[in-house]
Parts: structure tokens; sequence; C-alpha cells
């Protein structure tokens, strides 16, 4: 059995909606859906709040390439476009493959450049630690450590500042 972890993101349109429907479209395989969080943009600050959460998928037969290709589709369907210009741009919907375990349980690295695994930058984002918690309290992140401890790490204590639970905003898994 693959377990992927997934998180989401939205700023551009009917934020709470994008979300929803990327819960929706990954169907049965979610298992445990986070809370969610408003957060400030990271990386281009010169745009709207986002809603974050993340996920844990499981099916038994899911690759790490299934996983990205699912993400993408719920990218599409939420009217995702790239800009070169802008990488870390507004966007309706952005969902990123931070990690994935085989049927063994192991992790599954990956230095391919279309699917870094675990994802190279999710140990600096508070908006992705801190909603793994929620589903995982005692989770690690393969090559970096124990959640909570990269979540205290002083460079990301500003994140996590800015960071506002949205628990008036429902996100629940199917199952």
């Amino acid at each position: 059995m693959s377990r992927a972890v997934l998180s989401l993101g939205s700023n551009l349109g009917n934020r709470h909606r994008h979300l929803e429907e990327a819960v929706r479209a990954l169907g049965d395989s979610v298992a445990v859906v986070s809370g969610i969080y408003e957060t400030p943009p990271w990386g281009d600050t010169d745009q709207p709040s986002y809603l974050n959460a993340v996920l844990l998928a499981v099916d038994r037969a899911a690759t790490p390439r299934d996983w990205l290709d699912r993400a993408r589709a719920c990218e599409a369907a939420a009217g995702r476009v790239r800009d070169p210009e802008r990488r870390f741009g507004p966007r309706t919907l952005d969902v990123d493959v931070i990690a994935v375990w085989d049927a063994d349980d192991q992790p599954v690295l990956s230095d391919d450049p279309e699917l870094t695994l675990p994802h190279p930058r999710a140990h600096q984002r508070a908006f992705v630690l801190r909603p793994w918690i929620d589903i995982q309290p005692y989770g690690q992140l393969p090559g970096h450590g124990w959640l909570t401890d990269l979540l205290n790490d002083p460079a990301l204590a500003d994140d996590l500042a800015g960071m506002t639970p949205r628990r008036d905003l429902p996100l629940e898994s199917t199952l």
C-alpha cells in the first residue's frame, strides 16, 4: 500500500471550494484531512492570503508518479495557470506531493526534477508542517526528522505566528 502526504493551497477565487473539490477528486484514497489554516503568502508577498491544508492519502497500487498525476489533475480542474514569471505567485489551487511511502512503509526518495521526494522545501514551510501535525502528531518528514522539531526551528517562528486556524471552514475526507 502506498501512502502520500499532499499539501493543498489556494488564494484565488473560492479558496475553500477549491480545497473541497481537491479532496473530493482524490476520493476514497483520502484517509484524513487536516484543519484549514489561513496563511500569508510565502515567497511572493504581493498577493492574497492562502488557505492551506494537508491530507494523507492511501492507495494499494499508486506510484509516486500517480500521486503527482492526481495532484496535477486537481490543479487543472481548479483552473490552475502556472505563471513562469511568478513561481510562488497566486493560484487557484496548488497540490504538492510532500512525501510518499511504499508498500513496505519505507519513504520513497527521488531526485527527479519533476518529482523530488520528499519535497525539497517542506521542512521550511510552516504552512505544510503545522497542518500535517493535525493528522500525524508524531509524523516525520523523511530525511529531516520529527515535525514538531522542524516547527521549533526559529526560522519558522514568524510564519507560524502568521497562521490562523479556520475552524469555520470544514474540510473532510469522504471515508
